[in-house]
Protein backbone atom coordinates (compact mmCIF):
# COMPACT_ATOMS: atom_id res chain seq x y z
CA UNK A 1 0.00 0.00 0.00
CA UNK A 2 1.29 3.27 -0.85
CA UNK A 3 1.73 6.23 1.50
CA UNK A 4 -1.13 8.14 0.12
CA UNK A 5 -3.29 5.18 0.51
CA UNK A 6 -2.05 4.56 4.05
CA UNK A 7 -3.32 8.04 4.96
CA UNK A 8 -6.80 8.09 3.72
CA UNK A 9 -7.00 4.28 5.35
CA UNK A 10 -5.56 6.30 8.78
CA UNK A 11 -7.81 9.76 8.72
CA UNK A 12 -10.78 6.96 8.16
CA UNK A 13 -10.03 5.28 11.17
CA UNK A 14 -9.37 8.28 13.49
CA UNK A 15 -12.36 10.13 12.29
CA UNK A 16 -14.27 9.33 14.83
CA UNK A 17 -11.79 10.91 16.89
CA UNK A 18 -11.27 13.76 15.51
CA UNK A 19 -15.01 14.87 15.37
CA UNK A 20 -14.97 13.88 19.27
CA UNK A 21 -11.80 16.35 19.50
CA UNK A 22 -13.83 18.93 17.19
CA UNK A 23 -17.06 18.92 19.05
CA UNK A 24 -14.87 19.20 22.56
CA UNK A 25 -13.65 22.63 21.06
CA UNK A 26 -16.65 23.52 20.10
CA UNK A 27 -18.25 22.97 23.49
CA UNK A 28 -15.34 25.35 25.32
CA UNK A 29 -14.80 28.03 22.67
CA UNK A 30 -12.48 31.26 23.82
CA UNK A 31 -11.98 34.74 22.31
CA UNK A 32 -8.66 35.37 20.30
CA UNK A 33 -5.41 35.94 22.70
CA UNK A 34 -7.43 34.18 25.81
CA UNK A 35 -7.28 30.41 24.31
CA UNK A 36 -5.37 29.18 28.04
CA UNK A 37 -8.26 26.26 28.06
CA UNK A 38 -8.26 25.67 24.04
CA UNK A 39 -4.70 25.54 24.25
CA UNK A 40 -4.65 23.26 27.28
CA UNK A 41 -7.04 20.72 25.25
CA UNK A 42 -4.87 20.47 22.16
CA UNK A 43 -1.98 19.32 24.78
CA UNK A 44 -4.04 17.02 26.21
CA UNK A 45 -4.83 15.06 22.40
CA UNK A 46 -0.73 15.55 21.97
CA UNK A 47 0.06 14.31 25.59
CA UNK A 48 -1.96 10.92 24.32
CA UNK A 49 -0.60 10.90 21.60
CA UNK A 50 2.67 10.87 22.86
CA UNK A 51 3.75 13.70 20.50
CA UNK A 52 6.06 16.36 21.74
CA UNK A 53 5.29 19.58 20.95
CA UNK A 54 6.52 23.41 22.67
CA UNK A 55 4.15 25.65 24.05
CA UNK A 56 3.65 29.68 25.35
CA UNK A 57 3.81 31.28 21.50
CA UNK A 58 2.23 34.62 22.17
CA UNK A 59 0.57 33.04 25.46
CA UNK A 60 -1.27 30.46 24.38
CA UNK A 61 0.03 28.80 20.34
CA UNK A 62 1.33 25.38 20.21
CA UNK A 63 4.10 24.17 17.55
CA UNK A 64 4.61 20.49 17.29
CA UNK A 65 7.78 19.56 14.91
CA UNK A 66 7.67 16.38 13.23
CA UNK A 67 10.14 14.27 11.84
CA UNK A 68 11.12 12.15 9.15
CA UNK A 69 13.77 9.70 8.26
CA UNK A 70 15.82 12.72 7.10
CA UNK A 71 14.90 15.96 8.73
CA UNK A 72 17.53 18.48 7.81
CA UNK A 73 16.96 17.87 3.94
CA UNK A 74 13.63 20.29 4.06
CA UNK A 75 11.19 22.10 6.66
CA UNK A 76 7.62 22.87 5.35
CA UNK A 77 4.93 24.49 7.78
CA UNK A 78 1.10 23.93 8.49
CA UNK A 79 -1.05 26.19 10.43
CA UNK A 80 -4.15 26.35 12.05
CA UNK A 81 -5.71 29.43 14.14
CA UNK A 82 -7.41 28.74 17.80
CA UNK A 83 -9.84 31.05 18.15
CA UNK A 84 -13.64 31.89 18.37
CA UNK A 85 -15.81 34.89 18.02
CA UNK A 86 -18.27 37.20 19.97
CA UNK A 87 -21.38 35.39 19.16
CA UNK A 88 -24.11 33.56 21.02
CA UNK A 89 -24.78 30.26 19.16
CA UNK A 90 -28.42 29.22 18.58
CA UNK A 91 -27.88 25.75 17.25
CA UNK A 92 -29.70 23.17 19.39
CA UNK A 93 -26.36 20.72 18.60
CA UNK A 94 -25.60 18.45 21.73
CA UNK A 95 -22.05 20.10 21.45
CA UNK A 96 -23.56 23.75 21.10
CA UNK A 97 -21.11 26.28 23.05
CA UNK A 98 -21.52 26.53 26.39
CA UNK A 99 -19.36 29.73 27.05
CA UNK A 100 -22.35 32.71 26.88
CA UNK A 101 -21.72 35.04 24.06
CA UNK A 102 -18.75 32.65 22.62
CA UNK A 103 -18.92 30.70 19.81
CA UNK A 104 -17.02 29.04 17.30
CA UNK A 105 -18.74 30.17 14.48
CA UNK A 106 -15.50 30.82 12.27
CA UNK A 107 -14.34 26.81 12.33
CA UNK A 108 -11.76 27.44 13.71
CA UNK A 109 -12.06 24.13 15.85
CA UNK A 110 -12.54 22.47 12.50
CA UNK A 111 -8.82 24.03 11.93
CA UNK A 112 -7.51 22.73 15.15
CA UNK A 113 -8.68 19.34 15.42
CA UNK A 114 -8.41 18.59 11.69
CA UNK A 115 -4.45 19.52 12.10
CA UNK A 116 -4.20 17.14 15.24
CA UNK A 117 -5.79 14.84 13.29
CA UNK A 118 -3.38 15.67 10.14
CA UNK A 119 -0.47 15.36 13.42
CA UNK A 120 -1.61 11.89 14.43
CA UNK A 121 -1.13 10.59 10.59
CA UNK A 122 2.29 12.13 10.24
CA UNK A 123 3.39 10.84 13.41
CA UNK A 124 2.48 7.61 12.50
CA UNK A 125 4.14 7.54 9.28
CA UNK A 126 7.28 9.72 9.86
CA UNK A 127 9.57 6.65 8.66
CA UNK A 128 8.05 7.26 5.30
CA UNK A 129 9.05 11.11 4.26
CA UNK A 130 11.77 13.02 4.71
CA UNK A 131 12.28 15.79 6.01
CA UNK A 132 10.22 17.77 8.78
CA UNK A 133 7.00 19.34 9.18
CA UNK A 134 6.29 22.15 11.85
CA UNK A 135 3.16 22.42 12.64
CA UNK A 136 1.27 25.43 13.97
CA UNK A 137 -1.49 26.00 16.11
CA UNK A 138 -2.10 29.84 15.92
CA UNK A 139 -3.75 32.03 18.77
CA UNK A 140 -5.94 35.36 17.96
CA UNK A 141 -6.81 35.37 14.18
CA UNK A 142 -9.54 37.62 14.86
CA UNK A 143 -8.11 40.11 16.41
CA UNK A 144 -5.56 43.00 15.52
CA UNK A 145 -2.49 42.52 15.63
CA UNK A 146 -2.88 39.28 14.51
CA UNK A 147 -1.74 36.06 15.89
CA UNK A 148 0.40 34.90 13.22
CA UNK A 149 2.54 38.67 13.56
CA UNK A 150 3.45 37.91 16.47
CA UNK A 151 4.08 34.45 16.37
CA UNK A 152 6.63 35.97 13.49
CA UNK A 153 7.68 38.20 15.89
CA UNK A 154 8.65 35.09 18.35
CA UNK A 155 10.88 33.46 15.49
CA UNK A 156 8.11 30.43 14.70
CA UNK A 157 9.39 30.31 10.96
CA UNK A 158 13.28 30.26 11.86
CA UNK A 159 15.79 27.93 12.45
CA UNK A 160 14.96 27.08 10.03
CA UNK A 161 13.04 28.72 7.95
CA UNK A 162 10.03 26.13 5.88
CA UNK A 163 9.75 26.50 2.57
CA UNK A 164 6.26 26.70 2.55
CA UNK A 165 3.60 27.02 4.62
CA UNK A 166 0.07 25.65 4.55
CA UNK A 167 -3.25 26.57 6.12
CA UNK A 168 -7.01 25.74 5.69
CA UNK A 169 -10.59 27.52 6.00
CA UNK A 170 -13.89 26.50 6.25
CA UNK A 171 -16.07 26.97 3.42
CA UNK A 172 -19.85 26.66 3.98
CA UNK A 173 -20.60 27.22 0.01
CA UNK A 174 -18.71 24.36 -0.68
CA UNK A 175 -20.51 20.84 -0.28
CA UNK A 176 -18.16 18.50 2.27
CA UNK A 177 -15.70 16.19 0.59
CA UNK A 178 -14.47 19.33 -2.15
CA UNK A 179 -11.50 21.66 -1.72
CA UNK A 180 -11.19 24.85 -3.29
CA UNK A 181 -7.75 26.74 -4.57
CA UNK A 182 -6.93 29.71 -5.96
CA UNK A 183 -3.21 31.08 -6.89
CA UNK A 184 -1.84 34.62 -6.61
CA UNK A 185 -3.95 37.57 -4.84
CA UNK A 186 -6.70 35.59 -2.87
CA UNK A 187 -7.55 38.02 0.02
CA UNK A 188 -8.03 41.62 0.61
CA UNK A 189 -5.79 43.53 3.30
CA UNK A 190 -8.35 45.06 6.39
CA UNK A 191 -7.48 48.56 7.58
CA UNK A 192 -9.46 49.94 10.55
CA UNK A 193 -11.10 53.20 10.20
CA UNK A 194 -11.56 55.08 13.32
CA UNK A 195 -12.78 58.94 12.74
CA UNK A 196 -13.84 61.63 15.43
CA UNK A 197 -15.59 64.69 14.32
CA UNK A 198 -15.64 67.64 16.45
CA UNK A 199 -17.49 70.95 16.19
CA UNK A 200 -19.66 72.67 18.26
CA UNK A 201 -23.38 71.69 19.47
CA UNK A 202 -26.45 73.23 20.45
CA UNK A 203 -30.08 73.48 19.80
CA UNK A 204 -31.29 71.88 16.61
CA UNK A 205 -33.47 74.67 15.66
CA UNK A 206 -30.72 77.13 15.49
CA UNK A 207 -28.22 75.55 13.05
CA UNK A 208 -26.64 78.87 12.27
CA UNK A 209 -25.22 79.42 15.61
CA UNK A 210 -23.40 75.59 15.68
CA UNK A 211 -20.83 73.69 13.50
CA UNK A 212 -22.60 70.89 12.83
CA UNK A 213 -20.74 67.32 13.10
CA UNK A 214 -23.21 65.38 11.70
CA UNK A 215 -23.69 67.26 9.13
CA UNK A 216 -19.70 67.33 8.36
CA UNK A 217 -19.42 63.17 9.08
CA UNK A 218 -21.93 62.64 6.52
CA UNK A 219 -20.42 64.62 3.92
CA UNK A 220 -16.98 62.90 4.77
CA UNK A 221 -18.68 59.11 4.40
CA UNK A 222 -20.19 60.46 0.91
CA UNK A 223 -17.09 61.89 -0.44
CA UNK A 224 -14.43 59.44 1.04
CA UNK A 225 -15.94 56.93 -1.52
CA UNK A 226 -14.71 59.15 -4.51
CA UNK A 227 -11.01 57.87 -3.02
CA UNK A 228 -12.40 54.08 -4.49
CA UNK A 229 -14.59 55.37 -7.56
CA UNK A 230 -11.97 58.28 -8.56
CA UNK A 231 -8.58 57.02 -7.42
CA UNK A 232 -8.20 53.44 -7.03
CA UNK A 233 -6.34 51.58 -9.79
CA UNK A 234 -9.50 50.00 -12.09
CA UNK A 235 -7.21 46.57 -11.76
CA UNK A 236 -7.06 46.72 -7.99
CA UNK A 237 -10.13 45.60 -6.48
CA UNK A 238 -10.92 48.08 -3.41
CA UNK A 239 -13.81 48.55 -0.49
CA UNK A 240 -14.49 51.10 1.46
CA UNK A 241 -17.40 50.54 4.05
CA UNK A 242 -18.36 52.05 7.49
CA UNK A 243 -20.23 50.06 9.34
CA UNK A 244 -20.84 52.21 12.56
CA UNK A 245 -22.12 55.36 13.49
CA UNK A 246 -22.54 57.29 16.84
CA UNK A 247 -23.36 60.65 17.97
CA UNK A 248 -22.27 61.76 21.41
CA UNK A 249 -25.04 63.81 23.35
CA UNK A 250 -27.02 64.17 20.69
CA UNK A 251 -30.59 64.25 20.35
CA UNK A 252 -33.98 65.15 18.24
CA UNK A 253 -33.38 68.39 18.67
CA UNK A 254 -29.81 68.65 20.31
CA UNK A 255 -26.74 69.19 17.65
CA UNK A 256 -24.03 67.47 19.23
CA UNK A 257 -20.32 68.28 19.77
CA UNK A 258 -18.61 64.90 18.43
CA UNK A 259 -19.51 62.31 15.99
CA UNK A 260 -17.54 59.02 15.80
CA UNK A 261 -17.09 56.82 12.92
CA UNK A 262 -15.79 53.62 12.30
CA UNK A 263 -15.29 51.74 8.76
CA UNK A 264 -12.89 49.39 6.84
CA UNK A 265 -10.91 49.59 3.94
CA UNK A 266 -9.50 47.02 1.86
CA UNK A 267 -7.40 46.22 -1.53
CA UNK A 268 -5.31 43.85 -2.85
CA UNK A 269 -2.36 45.65 -3.42
CA UNK A 270 -0.10 47.46 -1.14
CA UNK A 271 1.32 50.50 -2.47
CA UNK A 272 -1.93 51.38 -3.35
CA UNK A 273 -3.25 50.68 0.30
CA UNK A 274 -0.48 52.99 1.70
CA UNK A 275 -1.74 55.73 -1.10
CA UNK A 276 -4.84 55.22 -0.13
CA UNK A 277 -4.38 56.01 3.75
CA UNK A 278 -3.00 59.10 3.07
CA UNK A 279 -5.49 60.60 0.24
CA UNK A 280 -8.66 59.47 2.90
CA UNK A 281 -6.93 61.14 5.59
CA UNK A 282 -6.05 64.63 3.89
CA UNK A 283 -8.96 64.69 2.50
CA UNK A 284 -11.34 63.94 5.80
CA UNK A 285 -9.06 66.42 7.81
CA UNK A 286 -9.31 69.30 5.22
CA UNK A 287 -13.11 68.85 4.94
CA UNK A 288 -13.83 69.14 8.60
CA UNK A 289 -11.70 72.19 8.35
CA UNK A 290 -13.34 73.88 5.54
CA UNK A 291 -17.26 73.40 7.35
CA UNK A 292 -15.89 75.10 10.39
CA UNK A 293 -15.30 71.65 12.50
CA UNK A 294 -12.04 69.28 12.74
CA UNK A 295 -11.48 65.82 12.29
CA UNK A 296 -9.03 63.05 13.63
CA UNK A 297 -8.95 60.64 11.37
CA UNK A 298 -6.87 57.24 12.77
CA UNK A 299 -5.86 53.96 10.51
CA UNK A 300 -5.27 50.68 12.49
CA UNK A 301 -2.88 48.81 10.19
CA UNK A 302 -4.60 45.61 9.13
CA UNK A 303 -3.43 42.31 8.04
CA UNK A 304 -2.27 42.43 4.34
CA UNK A 305 -3.19 40.80 1.31
CA UNK A 306 -3.28 37.28 1.16
CA UNK A 307 -1.01 35.99 -1.52
CA UNK A 308 -1.19 32.41 -2.56
CA UNK A 309 2.45 31.16 -4.59
CA UNK A 310 1.53 30.66 -7.76
CA UNK A 311 3.59 27.26 -8.71
CA UNK A 312 2.84 25.91 -4.72
CA UNK A 313 -0.84 26.46 -4.83
CA UNK A 314 -0.82 24.49 -8.61
CA UNK A 315 0.96 22.18 -7.62
CA UNK A 316 -0.92 21.86 -4.38
CA UNK A 317 -3.88 21.63 -6.15
CA UNK A 318 -3.07 18.81 -8.60
CA UNK A 319 -1.99 16.83 -5.39
CA UNK A 320 -5.74 17.22 -4.26
CA UNK A 321 -6.44 16.01 -7.37
CA UNK A 322 -4.62 12.76 -6.73
CA UNK A 323 -6.22 13.01 -3.90
CA UNK A 324 -9.93 13.50 -3.92
CA UNK A 325 -10.27 12.74 -7.91
CA UNK A 326 -10.78 15.98 -10.08
CA UNK A 327 -14.61 16.67 -9.26
CA UNK A 328 -14.13 17.08 -6.29
CA UNK A 329 -11.32 20.14 -6.02
CA UNK A 330 -12.45 23.67 -7.37
CA UNK A 331 -11.26 27.21 -8.86
CA UNK A 332 -12.03 29.84 -6.11
CA UNK A 333 -12.88 33.68 -7.05
CA UNK A 334 -10.76 36.38 -5.16
CA UNK A 335 -12.04 37.41 -2.16
CA UNK A 336 -12.73 40.62 -0.50
CA UNK A 337 -12.87 39.23 3.01
CA UNK A 338 -9.25 39.31 4.99
CA UNK A 339 -7.11 37.00 7.11
CA UNK A 340 -3.60 37.12 9.12
CA UNK A 341 -2.68 34.05 7.39
CA UNK A 342 -1.33 36.42 5.11
CA UNK A 343 1.51 37.44 7.42
CA UNK A 344 2.34 33.96 6.26
CA UNK A 345 2.27 34.49 2.49
CA UNK A 346 4.85 38.16 2.95
CA UNK A 347 7.19 35.80 4.10
CA UNK A 348 7.71 32.02 1.98
CA UNK A 349 5.66 30.14 -0.35
CA UNK A 350 2.54 29.62 1.13
CA UNK A 351 -1.34 28.11 -0.10
CA UNK A 352 -4.41 28.74 1.82
CA UNK A 353 -7.27 26.76 0.66
CA UNK A 354 -10.84 26.16 1.52
CA UNK A 355 -12.11 23.08 2.79
CA UNK A 356 -15.73 22.33 2.13
CA UNK A 357 -17.95 21.60 5.29
CA UNK A 358 -21.83 22.52 3.59
CA UNK A 359 -24.76 20.06 2.98
CA UNK A 360 -27.82 21.37 1.62
CA UNK A 361 -29.46 17.90 1.94
CA UNK A 362 -28.79 17.91 5.79
CA UNK A 363 -29.78 22.00 5.86
CA UNK A 364 -26.21 22.94 6.94
CA UNK A 365 -25.73 26.13 4.71
CA UNK A 366 -25.59 28.68 7.49
CA UNK A 367 -22.75 31.36 6.73
CA UNK A 368 -19.55 31.60 8.89
CA UNK A 369 -20.01 34.92 11.16
CA UNK A 370 -23.19 33.46 12.15
CA UNK A 371 -24.63 32.04 15.47
CA UNK A 372 -26.26 29.11 13.04
CA UNK A 373 -23.28 28.30 11.79
CA UNK A 374 -22.19 24.44 11.76
CA UNK A 375 -20.66 21.49 9.44
CA UNK A 376 -21.05 18.77 7.69
CA UNK A 377 -18.69 16.50 10.18
CA UNK A 378 -17.49 14.01 6.96
CA UNK A 379 -15.16 17.09 6.13
CA UNK A 380 -12.71 16.59 9.41
CA UNK A 381 -11.98 13.18 7.45
CA UNK A 382 -10.57 15.19 4.48
CA UNK A 383 -9.47 18.40 6.56
CA UNK A 384 -6.97 16.00 8.36
CA UNK A 385 -6.01 13.40 5.21
CA UNK A 386 -5.39 16.12 2.64
CA UNK A 387 -3.68 18.00 4.97
CA UNK A 388 -1.18 15.14 5.86
CA UNK A 389 -1.15 14.40 2.21
CA UNK A 390 -0.19 17.75 1.03
CA UNK A 391 2.67 17.61 3.83
CA UNK A 392 3.66 14.49 2.46
CA UNK A 393 3.90 15.26 -1.15
CA UNK A 394 5.65 18.11 -1.02
CA UNK A 395 8.58 16.07 1.22
CA UNK A 396 8.43 13.23 -1.00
Amino acid sequence: MNVKERIKDLAKKYSKDIIEIRRELHQYPELSFKEFETSKRIEKVLKKYKIPYKSGYAKTGIVVTIKGKDPSSKTIALRADIDALPIQETNTVKYKSKNEGIMHACGHDVHTASLLGCIRILHELRSEFSGTVRCIFQPGEELLPGGASLLIKEGVLKNPQPKTIIGQHVHPPLRAGKVGFRPGMYMASADEIYVTVTGKGGHAALPEKVVDPILIASNLIVSLQQIVSRKAPPSIPTVLSFGKINSQGGATNIIPDVVKLEGTFRTFDEKWRKRAHKLMKKLAEQMAKSMGGTCDFNIANGYPHLLNDADLTQQLKERSIEYLGKANVVDLPARMTSEDFAFYSHIIPATFYRLGTGNSDKKITSPVHTSTFNIDESALEVGAGLMAWLAVSQLN
